[in-house]
């Protein structure tokens, strides 16, 4: 009989290559909020998927990203290489066809000797099979990867491939969490990050950049979850965008999160909102240690 294998799978790429789809799809669960912006993952989410004679514990961190040059992606930026560097196994995230410099950067600060397994995600966007070999070939030759892994986090396919690969490089050791554990982050962070994937959906490119969301006050009662939220902007001017005419923007966005907030804790909810202004929180040491960033 084979002995247990258990180990940490740091997540790297830079933003927007689908990691957070991926470790969805690879948990089986929804741990880790998803947008087609980038740079929607701020926090190390953990997601834990347990099978027989192996654990995989997956860590899903920000993408590497030279774009903004605040103290609150200044610390994304290391959560991101830490994660990488410190973890049993690297699963470095690319997108099918598309390998440029931000791709080489998010690499280089993997350490060479750390166990590298590839990962090709959104391959059913690739219209030719035939296009996708010589992309292979290349990414071959950055670096000598334990394994390249096609795959797509949005249908599935080759999720066994990969759990295999990553399988074949943990270390031998017992489990860490319980079996029927998916992650190690609580409800209270959830409809934090909840309310933010709503802002994300609707505010566009750039604001999302200048928003966080604080949860106030997180209670229980009896099957009611009494949340209240405060969501931070730099500006007045952010402010009222966030608003909308009339707060129908925000009574969309905080309904929206409500009902995934009832999907996921799997009872009613009351979400309260607020928008305050904290100019320049993204350089504010205390608001970010308040935050979980520091």
């Amino acid at each position: 009989m084979s002995a247990h294998r258990c180990g940490t799978i740091g997540m790297a790429g830079r933003p927007n290559t689908g990691k957070s789809s991926l470790l969805n799809r690879l948990v089986g669960q929804k741990v880790s909020i998803v947008s087609p912006r980038a740079q929607t993952t701020r926090h190390l989410i953990t997601g834990v998927l347990t099978e027989e004679g192996c654990q995989f514990v997956f860590v899903d961190a920000p993408g590497q990203q030279s774009l903004h040059r605040s103290a609150l992606h200044r610390t994304l930026n290391r959560r991101a290489t830490e994660a990488a560097r410190d973890s049993d196994v690297a699963l470095f995230v690319v997108e099918a066809l598309r390998f440029g410099p931000e791709d080489h950067a998010a690499l280089e600060r993997i350490p060479p000797s750390q166990k590298t397994i590839a990962v090709v995600n959104k391959v059913d966007t690739v219209k030719r099979e035939s296009d996708l070999i010589p992309f292979l070939d290349r990414l071959s030759k950055t670096r000598p990867f334990e394994a390249i892994v096609p795959v797509s986090a949005k249908t599935g396919r080759n999720m066994p491939a990969l759990l295999r690969a990553l399988r074949e490089a943990l270390p031998e050791a017992p489990a860490a969490y319980p079996a029927d554990q998916l992650t190690d982050r609580d409800e209270r962070f959830f409809a934090a990050e909840l309310l933010r994937e709503k802002l994300f959906e609707e505010m566009g490119e750039e604001l999302p950049y200048r928003c966080e969301v604080l949860i106030d006050s997180f209670k229980e009662e009896g099957r009611l979850r009494r949340i209240e939220a405060t969501i931070l902007v730099e500006r007045e001017s952010q402010k009222a965008i966030v608003i909308g005419a009339g707060g129908e923007r925000l009574k969309r966005m905080a309904s929206a999160a409500r009902k995934d907030m009832e999907k996921l804790f799997g009872g009613k909810v009351y979400l309260g909102t607020w928008v305050k202004v904290r100019k320049s929180w993204t350089d504010d040491a205390r608001i970010l240690r308040q935050l979980g960033y520091e």
